[in-house]
């Protein structure tokens, strides 16, 4: 085994894929103020509804969340170019991270994907070659590195895959209607939508998704088939990228493809030249993958499977849903009314929950139980000088069905308790 992880072989498809994702990741900086998310995620709000835990984290007052993430993008292309490569891939987990942790009203599984990419990217002698620490000698030059390295990347996105293919299989994805909804909300040109709505389309695209997912990361592990399943993944994440506008993720998702073909051939290709290497032992990161990399996967493997030990449907309670590649599963609405009670003087009132929410916020809320009780938790900052109860009455529906309650309209929420790792009582459950 250790004569396998530790073979030396060709480094370019570390190099390349650095310069992809440090352009991946200077776009998604960039591309988050032209297109006015940082304005509408972390200017306008009034807070914003961070992870649990982190909501002393939160954004830069007046603009200075465009400074922040002019920083990000500098630091991608730094990346990209390999200047002092080691600082700013650093800088930039820690900044990505941040802004992750801060904010979970626009959640999309390519960030947390980008921070765990961002911190392996930490340990990778990604600079060795084709970057600027070379020019300068800040790094010195080598061509090779140890066989786990495009290992990692590979059992990386495919434990993201596997996870993905699994969560797809339920009623509702499986019979199409997740589908038909998705590709229905979209903006595309009327004939689009027309066969959008044909039966055998939606079904096609539930499937084709469940098998995709399911045989992808196996197709480029074969030589013989790895060129089809680069063009179906081609195929399949333009589709996303056009008719879902999920930014980076597609482009992103693609990069990987690198790390399954034959390092020499992606020298040839992108750097135009040859390289010739003894097959010895490369002893690079023995440590790291032994006290560091295995445990990381471990942690992977595990963590996605959490919600099955936590009673009640995650696709309904979200208790276990975050951080477990559970991707474009299913659609949710609701709305919200929250009473509070003086229990001195027994007046109750309506509280207006649209006073201090963005229109995004506020659709979270309605349908999100950790965000409920994370604004209950504000909700009794501000009456802290009263002895009061929160109730709430919240009604949701997945998938465009039959509307019901998600909230235990009897629950004082000024009392609730937030539980990680079992299911929160004041959470109601349905068959």
């Amino acid at each position: 085994m250790n004569n396998y992880l530790f073979k030396n072989i060709d480094g370019s498809a570390l190099i390349v894929f650095r310069i992809f994702f440090g352009f991946l990741i200077a776009c998604e900086s960039f591309g988050a103020i032209i297109t006015g998310w940082v304005k509408n995620v972390f200017i306008n709000p009034n807070f914003t509804f961070s992870f649990i835990g982190f909501e002393w984290l939160q954004p830069l007052p007046n603009n200075w969340m465009y400074f922040y993430f002019v920083i990000m993008g500098l630091t991608g292309l730094c990346v990209m170019l390999g200047y002092k490569y080691r600082i700013n891939i650093i800088l930039f987990t820690i900044l990505w991270s941040s802004v992750y942790f801060m904010q979970k009203s626009s959640y999309n599984n390519h960030y947390y994907l980008l921070i765990l990419i961002s911190f392996l990217m930490i340990f990778m002698p990604a600079n060795q070659e084709h970057s600027l620490d070379v020019k300068f000698s800040i790094k010195k030059s080598k061509k090779t590195i140890p066989n786990w390295i495009p290992l990692l990347f590979i059992s990386m996105i495919g434990i993201v895959y596997f996870y993905a293919a699994i969560a797809k299989f339920y009623p509702d994805w499986l019979n199409g209607t997740f589908t038909r909804n998705l590709l229905l909300g979209t903006e595309m040109p009327a004939f689009l939508i027309k066969l959008f709505k044909q039966r055998w389309f939606y079904l096609f695209i539930a499937y084709a998704g469940i098998l995709f997912d399911l045989l992808i990361i196996p197709l480029l592990l074969f030589k013989k088939t790895r060129t089809i399943a680069l063009i179906a993944s081609l195929i399949f994440h333009i589709f996303n990228s056009i008719t879902l506008k999920i930014g980076i993720f597609p482009y992103f998702a693609l990069s990987f493809a690198l790390f399954f073909y034959d390092p020499k051939r992606i020298r040839k290709i992108f750097f135009k030249e040859e390289i010739h290497f003894e097959n010895l032992e490369n002893l690079y990161g023995k440590k790291i993958l032994k006290f560091l990399i295995i445990p990381f996967l471990i942690i992977q493997v595990v963590l996605p499977l959490r919600h099955h030990f936590i009673e009640g449907n995650v696709l309904w309670t979200e208790e276990g849903h975050r951080l477990s590649w559970r991707m474009m599963l299913r659609e949710k609405t609701g709305y919200i009314k929250i009473k509070i009670t003086d229990n001195n003087t027994n007046e109750t009132l309506i509280y207006n929950h649209h006073k201090n929410l963005s229109i995004k916020q506020a659709r979270q809320l309605a349908i999100k139980p950790d965000f409920i009780w994370q604004y209950c938790q504000r909700i009794k900052e501000e009456f802290k000088n009263k002895n009061i109860s929160i109730f709430i009455e919240c009604k949701n529906s997945v998938n465009r069905g039959v509307y019901l309650p998600l909230i235990d309209p009897n629950f004082d929420m000024a009392k609730a308790k937030w539980n990680f790792f079992e299911h929160n009582e004041w959470i109601l459950l349905h068959d």
